[in-house]
């Protein structure tokens, strides 16, 4: 029996599951994104009704929890709803995808090997996890759990793109760089000519090789600085960080992502936060996934972070600017004051 609190925090916690589950698809149109939508929408409330039974019954469970306000709410709320039902395979999988969104990623990590063990079979879980739990790792390791991982839901969905570019880099941090390039160029036939031309860059350097000839040909067409879809971003603290930042221990991120997207960087640079206030430009260069890069983007999300952790995703105790959308080529430089 499903009690309210899980119907209530979930009901919140899906619309950013769906975003999540969602983002690949922007770029193939909106129509078809809202045919998704719907879609998923329809499918939701069939599996309530079968759960509870009646629409009637869910109409009893929604009054009965107080609604959340906030997505700590709705997390705190299903944390506690999962305890009473701890076989809800769903209900992990939102809770990892939930707590990735507001930075808690070994929160996710932990939540997401829950949901494996219930459902050791899906293949989309299986990678969703393998790549949560590397980047819970403070080296973006994937370890032998992470690693088993991968190769069950490669032997279930062989074609999987993200499970074979994954793979890839367990590879390369294997030190099976020749592996690594021979898994990677199985993509490039698949991917979009910008996203293929950075990839075959990952693939020569994984081969100890200068990078192509088509990709350094498109490199060069491209100016050093303020070409191409560069973006030139000031970044100061306010009055009430400088403490922080003189104290060495803390590092400021200057990161740009995809709207409504994963929370991964499609461009980001790592500084020691006393170095503000600083001026970078953010580029192709800067991009940590060689399959999706700036110069591939229309629009991105701008922001800068203190992080204590030193990582790039955010935890606990960060503070960050509001994100900025900004049109791709950008036409002006922008400015960041953390802490305002």
């Amino acid at each position: 029996m499903v009690n309210a609190g899980f119907l209530a925090g979930a009901g919140l916690l899906a619309v950013l599951a769906t975003g999540i589950t969602l983002w690949p698809l922007w770029r193939a149109g909106k129509r078809r994104v809202w045919g998704s939508l719907v879609a998923m929408a329809l499918v939701a409330t069939l599996g309530l009704y079968q759960w509870l039974g009646t629409p009637a019954a869910l109409q009893a469970h929604a009054e009965a929890a107080a609604a959340p306000q906030t997505i700590e709410e709705g997390i705190a709320q299903l944390q506690a709803a999962l305890e009473q039902n701890p076989e809800r395979v769903d209900g992990w999988v939102l809770l990892a995808r939930s707590q990735l969104e507001i930075g808690k990623v070994a929160d996710a990590a932990a939540s997401y090997q829950r949901a494996a063990q219930l459902a050791p079979d899906e293949p989309m879980l299986l990678i969703e996890a393998a790549q949560t739990r590397a980047q819970a790792n403070p080296a973006f390791l994937f370890d032998v759990t992470a690693q088993q991982w991968l190769v069950h839901a490669r032997q279930i969905a062989p074609d999987n793109e993200r499970a074979i570019w994954l793979t890839g880099i367990v590879q390369r941090q294997q030190g099976q760089n020749e592996l690594a390039a021979q898994t990677w160029e199985s993509l490039l036939s698949r991917l979009e000519p910008a996203a293929a031309s950075a990839l075959q860059e990952q693939i020569d350097i994984a081969r100890g090789k200068t990078p192509s000839t088509a990709h350094a040909t498109a490199a060069a067409s491209t100016p050093a600085s303020g070409g191409g879809n560069s973006i030139t971003v000031t970044v100061s603290l306010a009055p009430a960080l400088a403490a922080r930042a003189a104290s060495g221990k803390e590092t400021l991120f200057v990161i740009a992502r995809i709207p409504g997207g994963p929370p991964m960087p499609v461009a980001v640079e790592r500084h020691p936060a006393q170095s503000a206030p600083l001026t970078v430009t953010l580029d192709d260069a800067d991009s940590p996934m060689p399959t999706q890069k700036l110069s591939a983007l229309q629009e991105v999300e701008v922001f800068a972070r203190l992080s204590a952790s030193g990582t790039a995703m955010r935890g606990e105790g960060d503070v960050e600017s509001a994100p900025v959308k900004v049109k791709l080529p950008a036409d002006k430089p922008m400015t960041i004051t953390l802490g305002q």
